[in-house]
């Protein structure tokens, strides 16, 4: 059973997305509250927006280190170039994960074709053992699992029995959920896990906390078991996200993540001076060819752990 101050809520910031069409994002993770979830380190929450009215999504190659990049759609079309080689239309229901290792770099563009976008964008970080690895890329489709009240898609992990084949480096649980009008839905849970919950479309009960549209429930560890219930009419939509607590300090800054302030500006610099660690993205028809980092800070990066959770004793004074 899980007591209900175990139950973190976590209220998503709106950021301004990157690049010549700067659409502004919901993000909950990370926060001062709350780093990590895992090995998720990063969500953002976006949409449903009218293309025609907005542009869209236009982020210029960009890079990545030491983590993987996890792209989920509700409705509309992007399409993803990395320095893999890969070139996907990223669709509702379907899985693009890319790993960054020591360097990878991307670009993203709705289609055309893209209508009305909205969807999710979710990092994981790696860890020592894996975190200088290739560059990689992984497409799947996950079937539709259905559930008493609801339909589960595992993008990566366990959830009801059924395991996804894409692999990860640490253990993980990512899966969308969504939930029939007035279902409550009951799913063991791995007791070595701590959870989130982040709600597309709601609002959701998670044990006995309600959480609103783009809000995230924390769980802690130790739990045998989590109960969602929709309140409401309509069907409910969640990301669930899972993961053994990361025990390893990170220090992230604005695409890179790694160990220290002083491997973070390395990358930077070798990003700026167009260094083959990252490669080259080919095919992008946008006017910026390599979106600019920022400057670093003028205070030095600290690595960063995730907090105790709520139920965990040693949150408590």
């Amino acid at each position: 059973m899980v007591r209900v101050s175990d139950v973190q809520v976590i209220t998503s910031r709106e950021v301004p997305l990157g690049g010549p069409r700067a659409m502004t994002v919901r993000r909950t993770l990370p926060q001062r509250a709350r780093s990590l979830i895992g090995a998720w380190c990063f969500a953002d929450h976006y949409g449903p927006d009218d293309v025609s009215l907005t542009g869209g999504m236009d982020v210029p190659p960009h890079p990545h280190t030491g983590l993987q990049t996890v792209s989920w759609l509700f409705s509309g079309e992007i399409e993803h170039r990395d320095t893999t080689g890969a070139q996907e239309i990223v669709r509702p229901g379907e899985l693009n994960l890319m790993t960054g290792g020591s360097g990878v770099a991307h670009s993203e563009v709705s289609t055309s074709d893209c209508g009305t976008l909205h969807g999710v964008q979710l990092w994981t970080v790696l860890p020592e053992a894996t975190r200088h690895g290739p560059r990689e890329f992984v497409h799947h489709v996950p079937e539709a699992l259905h559930l008493d009240g609801a339909v589960a898609r595992v993008l990566v992990g366990t959830l009801a029995g059924h395991t996804s084949p894409v692999p990860t480096h640490t253990p993980l649980l990512g899966a969308e959920l969504v939930l029939d009008p007035h279902a409550q839905l009951e799913l063991d849970a791995d007791t070595e896990f701590e959870h989130g919950v982040l709600v597309d479309e709601g609002p959701v009960v998670l044990e006995r906390i309600e959480l609103a549209r783009a809000e995230l429930g924390y769980v802690p560890p130790g739990r045998h078991r989590l109960t969602l219930t929709n309140p409401g009419d309509r069907a409910a939509r969640v990301m669930l996200l899972g993961g053994e607590p990361f025990g390893e300090p990170v220090v992230m800054w604005w695409n890179f993540i790694g160990r220290t302030h002083e491997e973070i500006a390395g990358y930077r610099e070798e990003w700026e001076a167009g260094s083959e660690r990252f490669g080259q993205v080919e095919g992008y028809r946008g006017d910026v060819q390599r979106l600019p980092a920022p400057p670093m800070p003028t205070v030095k990066l600290k690595p960063r752990l995730a907090p105790p959770g709520p139920g965990d004793p040693s949150a408590w004074g």
